[in-house]
């Protein structure tokens, strides 16, 4: 069984791991914050759809509205999406970087079936649909780029790869140079002693691998570091929901769904990091990084919507916790190069140029992870035929995830996760995600327009907005049993984290901290067939 590794880092905010990876609250918050999905339809009216009925959209929001179909449909829907970010160091020099990351996807499919009494026949129930589908609720995929230069104010990345080992005894060191002669790594420390980044100051006696008392004393000497750094995260989380809903006099319609949910998160960085202070034999480093992600899970929702007038529908629903079983595979390697020229202490075969690059095992780790409660409540209005306007508004409980070890698995242990589980409930806070859409018929055609914002999950920050702003449009097409629905999504957010963490003497944390503003474009068509 491979036991989970605690990495050179903590965990980084806004969905990413950190540099150095280890599973932490980042992890709750990626799988818990979702995204609407569902048909163009759907899209188009910026998942306003609580209320609404006979959306399949309402397959994931509110079972319900499943109650309200009159007739058999089938669909599918591609999408492109094309995303792009500009980020920079904050406080350092240097423009923001621009960086962007596209994708083709399978936004949603599925089949919904549909019973209706006719008008004739008598009875209080009055008709109802099963609908089988998939829908496409994350969208991991976004790449991030800052190139500049900051003061010795902030801590460095070759700084994190120094911890002052101070006196240690013998064997502490003799760990070290077992891994570098066996060049199998299995600590922060090893990692950065065997690649000639760490800096050790002990008495140590001879013909161990780099020499008696050879510490390797890298310190910046110079006033600026020059530091970059590209992340490009790929996947996405979906779902396969069996659901239905039934009317009830046409006035009261209720519904259950059951999901299956599925995903795939892949993230790719690359650090570097050059200092030209000429004291030192230091040059430059690399770090890279891989994480491939992937998970299964399932949850349950019920929902119940209204007709309380004519035109008016009132709609809410709940959805449990997603328990979710996750697997990583984990990789890191480092490399620094070096000049032949310097006054700092070095060990007699520190290499000129590049140096060894070394690298952690490969490690696997199963675990799992319990996403929050979500509650949703909607209206909607109809204009007789030329219409509706619809709101949502939903409720999540970021700071009710839990992380939870896997002791049955494979490459699972009993680690219990208390930290991590302690730093959801202090980073993240419960939030309100509103939405509001409207659609206007003109004979066959249709139009729609929408708007979503979904509140920042952290806890208050006045120097951060990483709320999540949607502004939809859509276009409908209805002609005979065929349908044709186009629909863009526009999101707008921004993001800060710091790729490591370096304390100072008082304790705090002087990583650099990097800010970004991200936009992503979405492009939905969805062709169906009523039956």
């Amino acid at each position: 069984m491979k036991k989970r590794i605690l990495w050179l880092s903590l965990a980084l905010v806004a969905g990413q791991a950190s540099h150095a990876y280890a599973q932490g609250a980042n992890d709750a918050l990626r799988y818990s914050r979702l995204q609407f999905g569902g048909p163009a339809r759907t899209q188009g009216i910026a998942g306003a759809n609580v209320a609404l009925g006979a959306d399949f959209g309402n397959l994931t929001s509110n079972p319900a509205g499943l109650g309200l179909f009159q007739k058999s449909e089938l669909h599918l829907a591609p999408g492109v999406g094309i995303g792009q970010s500009d980020s920079r160091i904050d406080g350092g020099t240097g423009a923001a970087t621009n960086e962007s990351k596209n994708s083709f996807h399978i936004a949603s499919a599925g089949v919904v079936f549909a019973t209706r009494k006719a008008d004739t026949e008598e009875g209080d129930w009055r008709g109802g649909a099963l609908a089988l589908g998939f829908t496409r609720q994350a969208d991991f995929n976004m790449s991030t780029n800052y190139q500049g230069t900051f003061g010795l104010e902030k801590g460095s990345f070759l700084e994190r790869l120094q911890p002052y080992a101070g006196v240690r005894n013998q064997s502490y060191y003799d760990a070290l140079d077992a891994q570098a002669v066996a060049n199998r790594y299995t600590s922060d420390l090893g990692l950065a002693y065997g690649a000639y980044l760490a800096n050790i100051s002990s008495y140590r006696r001879a013909g161990t691998q780099f020499g008696k008392d050879s510490a390797v004393v890298l310190r910046k000497q110079g006033s600026q570091i020059t530091q970059g750094e590209l992340v490009t995260n790929s996947g996405s989380l979906s779902q396969f929901d069996i659901g239905y809903g039934a009317s009830y006099r046409d006035r009261l319609y209720i519904g259950g769904a059951i999901g299956f949910v599925s995903s795939n998160f892949n993230q790719d960085r690359t650090l570097t990091e050059s200092d030209n202070d000429p004291n030192t034999h230091f040059q430059s480093l690399t770090s890279s990084t891989q994480l491939r992600t992937k998970g299964s899970g399932f949850n349950a929702r019920l929902g119940v919507i209204v007709r309380a007038l004519d035109n008016l529908r009132l709609g809410a629903s709940v959805q449990t916790p997603t328990y979710m079983h996750l697997s990583d595979t984990y990789s890191e390697s480092l490399v620094g190069t070096f000049s032949a020229n310097g006054t700092d202490r070095v060990p007699r075969d520190l290499p000129v140029g590049t140096g060894p690059k070394v690298s952690m095992p490969t490690n696997d780790y199963d675990y799992t992870l319990t996403t929050p409660f979500r509650a949703n409540g909607g209206a909607a209005l109809t204009l007789g035929k030329h219409g509706f306007v619809t709101g949502d508004a939903e409720y999540v409980g970021y700071r009710q995830s839990r992380l939870h070890n896997d002791p049955n698995a494979a490459n699972g242990d009993d680690y219990t996760f208390t930290n991590e589980n302690a730093d959801v409930q202090r980073l993240y806070r419960n939030t309100v995600n509103l939405r509001f859409g409207a659609e206007g018929r003109f004979d066959v055609f249709r139009v729609r327009a929408g708007y979503a914002r979904y509140g920042d999950p952290y806890q208050a920050d006045t120097n951060n907005e990483r709320a999540q702003n949607f502004y939809t449009a859509g276009l409908g097409l209805r002609q005979g049993n065929f349908f044709l629905d186009a629909a863009a999504v526009y999101t707008t957010f921004g993001q800060s984290y710091s790729p490591y963490h370096v304390y100072d003497a008082k304790g705090t944390d002087i990583a650099p901290v990097i800010k970004s503003t991200a936009t992503r474009y979405t492009t939905t068509v969805t062709a169906g067939i009523t039956f």
